[in-house]
Formats: structure tokens, C-alpha cells, sequence
């Protein structure tokens, strides 16, 4: 792929710092998405993994971030190349009969992805004030939507970006006070397995790290970078950053997923001692690693909460406006009332749980079970010249995608199964 930013070089050389200043221009939207995947669910299956497993599903995150590279880079394509986020897409392009059963479907994933949001955050609450998960869960809704109403979109984004940096930096101070298997891990990155036992932790990471409402979130925040669909030039740069952002940011994602299992695997699986809830990872890391690592620990989990629960809503949002062919606006009813569904449906879902853990990890299986669907949903309409004009899919493109859904699709077989 020819990138745009190698026609800065001149005569007298490249100019760095000019063509770094550009890519900035272009980095959010991914990153946006990438807290989609560090989010509590991600956490509680992450966690489950390497308390379970040791390093041996780490590969698990790897191919769900290649596959996420695919599908996210894809997805952003529709949404630079039509000016249409996914779920407008399919209202306008696909029977309604079809479309219909996809996006509700679509919403029904994004209450359950809120649900794992904001219980993470309610259960990191608890971990640092002692405050009871109902209430906590209750002020979490709270808190988002004062950030959603109250804040323009680019300073959203901006406070997400320090979120994922807080994230990152926390796992990685954690990760300095553990010691590491790094050939076992660097195995288990590329080695595929699956452990007697395995199956429902694999497609709750699948689940976590390729979610289905990320795909809609992207197709829409990526047009916040637009200026002028009928400039060529323009889309063509945009299609070209859109990648480097995709790439950094799914990247960064991979990195703090695996930095969960690897901390889990070291810690948890390496004492024999297995975790059943997010609570008790917090304090067992305490006599393990220390204090301050169980303060950081809930503090990023705090973080991690708030900001996935925010695109989980956004992400509700799009869905629900563009099955009324209408783009993501706060001020729009259609989008006020799938932001609402998205938060509020989890948190009535929420008074009736019993195992928050348990409820982690079931939430990101159903993401799994629903993802199929939205999946070949994009293949159709991206692998369409209709929809996407010029830039409809190559056949290699469209097959890789084929491939994935197939892939996604045989791992639910196997989660059906092993329930008979």
C-alpha cells in the first residue's frame, strides 16, 4: 500500500517532523476503539486465561488482534469511502427484513458489552471506596453520561487517549514487579491450543478483543477526520492514515491484553491459586506482588471501566440512529434513546446478577455468538461496488474476511458443543 505521507520527501531529503505532525492529525479513532478491547470484560477473561492456562491462550489474543486489524481497517473503509457509519449502511443497502434482525441484534451486544463495562468500574469502585456494586454501578451510568452530554467529541476523544495511556503505563509497572516466563510466553503467542476445560475462556477472549459493536463505533468516529468526500485526494489520504492509526492502536490493544494474561499466568497460575472474581485478583496480588500493585491494579481497572463504557453507549447510539438512516448525534433523538437502551438496559440487568465475574465472562461469550452476524454483514456490504464504488474490496480482501467470519464461526461450534 502506497502511503501518503512518502510524497513528503523532496529533493533535499525527508521531512520527519512534517510528516509526524500529519499522522497526529489522523491518530484517535482507533484508539477509541482499542478501549473497546481493554475493557473489564476483556480483564475478567483475560484474567480467567492466565489463572487457568498459564500462557498457554495467549495466542488466542493474537489471532483476535489480527483478525481485528482486518475487519477494523475494513469497517473504515465504509465509513470514509460512503460517509455512512455500518448501521446506516445496512438500512440503506439491505433489505429491512435483514438489516432489522442484524442491528437489534447489534443493539442487544452493546447492552451487553455496557454491562460488563459497567460492572468492571462498579467492581473497581468497590475494590478502592468499598462502595456496593449496585450503587457503584449506578453512579458509573451517572458519570458517563455527564462526560457523553456534557463534552464535545474531540474532547472526548482526548480524555479517552489518556485513559488507554493510564492503562498501559499501570500494566506495565505491574508487569516490572513480576517475574515473567518469556519463553513460555513467547510460545504460547503463536503455539494454538486448547486445554480440556478451555473452550468458553477462548471464545470469551475471542468475544472481549473482536466485539461486534467496535465494528459499527469505528465505521462512525472515523468520519470525524473527514472534510471533503468528493476530493479524492482526501480520501485517499485519509484511507492511507486510517490504516497507520488502525495498526498503532490495535497494537497498543494486543499489547495490554496480553500484559493481563502474562500478569495472571506469573502470578495466579504460577502459586496454583485460581480466580473466580476481579475482587479477589485485587487481593491476592497483595502478599504476591505487593500493595501498590493491588492499587494500581483497581485504579486501571477504575479507568478501563469508564472509558468503554462511554464507546459501549456510542457505539449504542450509532447503531440504534443508523437503523433510522441517521448519523451519531447527542442531540438526535434516535441516538439519545440507543445510548439510553445501552446504559440502562445493563444496569436493570445488572439488579439481577448474582456472580459479577461470572456475568463478565458470559458477556463477552454473547459478543462472540452475535459477532458472525455483523461480521458478514460488512463482507456483504464492503465487498459491494454499489456501496463502495471504487473502493470495494479486492477478492483477496473480501476472501480474508470470509475466511475470519468462517473462523469465528467454527469457534461457536465448538462453544455449542461443548454445552452438550
Amino acid at each position: 500500500m502506497k502511503l501518503s505521507f512518502l510524497k513528503n520527501i523532496d529533493k533535499k531529503g525527508y521531512r520527519p517532523v512534517l510528516a509526524a505532525l500529519e499522522i497526529f492529525k489522523y491518530i484517535g479513532p482507533g484508539l477509541l476503539v482499542t478501549v473497546g478491547f481493554i475493557d473489564p470484560g476483556n480483564w475478567a477473561a483475560n484474567i480467567a486465561a492466565g489463572a487457568g492456562f498459564g500462557y498457554e491462550l495467549l495466542w488466542m489474543v493474537s489471532l483476535s488482534t489480527l483478525m481485528l486489524i482486518v475487519l477494523q481497517h475494513n469497517v473504515a473503509h465504509l465509513g470514509i469511502a460512503t460517509g455512512l457509519c455500518l448501521s446506516e449502511a445496512a438500512t440503506t443497502h439491505t433489505p429491512k427484513f435483514l438489516s432489522r434482525g442484524v442491528l437489534l441484534s447489534a443493539v442487544l451486544a452493546s447492552v451487553s458489552t455496557s454491562l460488563a463495562e459497567i460492572m468492571g468500574g462498579a467492581i473497581a469502585l468497590n475494590m478502592l471506596f468499598h462502595i456496593p456494586i449496585i450503587p457503584g454501578s449506578l453512579l458509573m451510568v451517572a458519570i458517563v453520561c455527564i462526560m457523553l452530554f456534557s463534552n464535545s467529541y474531540k474532547i472526548t476523544e482526548k480524555i479517552i487517549i489518556g485513559f488507554v495511556s493510564i492503562i498501559g503505563l499501570s500494566f506495565l509497572y505491574e508487569l516490572i514487579l513480576v517475574d515473567i516466563d518469556w519463553p513460555a510466553a513467547a510460545l504460547g503467542w503463536v503455539t494454538p491450543a486448547l486445554p480440556e476445560g478451555s473452550i468458553m475462556i477462548v471464545m470469551s477472549v475471542l468475544g472481549a478483543v473482536v466485539m461486534p459493536h467496535n465494528l459499527f463505533l469505528h465505521s462512525e468516529i472515523i468520519q470525524s477526520r473527514q472534510w471533503n468526500l468528493e476530493d479524492e485526494k482526501v480520501i485517499s489520504k485519509q484511507l492511507d492514515y486510517e490504516f497507520l492509526d488502525t495498526l498503532m492502536s490495535m497494537g497498543i490493544g494486543w499489547a495490554i491484553n496480553s500484559a493481563m494474561i502474562l500478569l495472571a499466568a506469573a502470578t495466579f497460575f504460577k502459586a496454583g491459586k485460581p480466580v473466580t472474581e476481579l475482587q479477589q485478583a485485587q487481593s491476592l496480588l497483595t502478599p504476591l506482588v505487593g500493595e501498590n500493585a493491588s492499587v494500581v491494579f483497581a485504579v486501571a481497572l477504575l479507568f478501563a471501566g469508564l472509558a468503554s463504557t462511554i464507546t459501549s453507549a456510542m457505539a449504542g447510539g450509532s447503531i440504534f440512529a443508523g437503523m433510522y438512516n441517521e448519523p451519531y448525534d447527542l442531540k438526535d433523538n434516535h441516538t439519545r434513546l440507543g445510548v439510553a437502551i445501552s446504559l440502562f438496559g445493563a444496569f436493570a440487568v445488572i439488579l439481577f446478577i448474582g456472580n459479577p465475574f461470572r456475568a463478565l465472562i458470559l458477556s463477552q461469550m454473547l459478543l462472540s455468538i452475535q459477532l458472525p452476524f455483523t461480521i458478514f454483514l460488512q463482507i456483504y456490504l464492503t465487498s459491494s461496488r454499489k456501496v463502495m464504488g471504487k473502493y470495494v474490496n479486492s477478492k483477496s480482501t473480501t476472501l480474508l474476511l470470509l475466511i475470519i467470519g468462517a473462523v469465528v464461526t467454527f469457534l461457536n461450534v465448538l462453544l455449542f458443543r461443548s454445552f452438550f
